[in-house]
């Protein structure tokens, strides 16, 4: 009974790929490959022919999403605005917070994650998150310190790294060094990211401790010469934020 469960098996993903291969135009060699050795055939197909386009397509979508957000940078932002304003829901008021946040309207996306806390979603930590991490960028620190003390006494294990990374920046913006410094080299010794090594060498800068900014510059250069075009991208902002505060200090390299 496996057996034939099995060849029915088979047989299902050989032809699963056969349409594919018909649909997508490829030679018809493949189908007599699919259909007189479906399990191999098939291992043959996914790897030489569907994943490949399975990649291309994902890369082309993603390509398409970075235009638009090039050519029409405020377009996501005005559709969640419009859907807010159509249906005033809070889940429509979080993606509108998301999109402002994107954007770099910080003060806005604050003002749009409080106003969800007060619903619904006041248990949310997420949300807690998204307005903690607003209220740094925007630079008050002390409502954001509210957030993160509330997160991390609800549950210490949540979005750890980037809560720890977010209490640090809070603790400096109000001028608890000490705390500062030590949630910094914490969160440096336990995850020894790029991110973490970055904000506490900004940090660093910024109060005129070159010599840890200096050590902590060695291995951002250790950690950045490995990366992809795809990791580049992703940490584009904080690179920018990075060589922004070199520059200041006389440090760029």
């Amino acid at each position: 009974m496996n057996l034939f469960a099995g060849l029915g098996l088979h047989v299902f993903i050989a032809v699963f790929f056969a349409i594919h291969a018909v649909r997508t135009g490829q030679q018809m060699y493949w189908l007599i490959i699919l259909f007189l050795f479906p399990l191999m055939g098939s291992a043959v197909y996914f790897f030489a022919i569907f994943l490949p386009g399975f990649r291309l397509h994902h890369g082309a979508r993603r390509a398409v999403s970075a235009a638009a957000k090039v050519l029409n940078p405020q377009g996501e932002m005005r559709e969640a605005q419009a859907a807010f304003e159509d249906l005033p829901t809070a889940q429509n008021q979080i993606h509108l917070a998301e999109a402002q946040f994107e954007l770099g309207l910080f003060e806005e996306a604050a003002k749009n994650y409080e106003a969800c806390l007060k619903g619904p979603f006041a248990t949310s930590l997420e949300i807690r998150f998204g307005a903690a991490r607003a209220f740094v960028e925007c630079k008050r620190y002390g409502e954001a310190l509210v957030h993160l003390e509330a997160i991390q006494s609800l549950d210490q294990a949540f979005r750890l790294e980037a809560v720890l990374l977010l209490l640090a920046r809070s603790y400096a913006g109000v001028g608890r060094t000490a705390e500062a410094r030590s949630k910094f080299e914490s969160v440096v010794e336990r995850y020894g990211s790029f991110e973490a090594r970055a904000e506490y060498a900004i940090w660093a800068l910024s109060i005129g401790d070159t010599s840890t900014a200096a050590g902590l510059q060695a291995e951002i250069d250790h950690i950045t010469k490995r990366w992809s075009p795809q990791a580049r991208e992703h940490n584009a902002t904080t690179m920018l934020r990075l060589n922004a505060a070199l520059g200041q200090s006389g440090k760029r390299p």
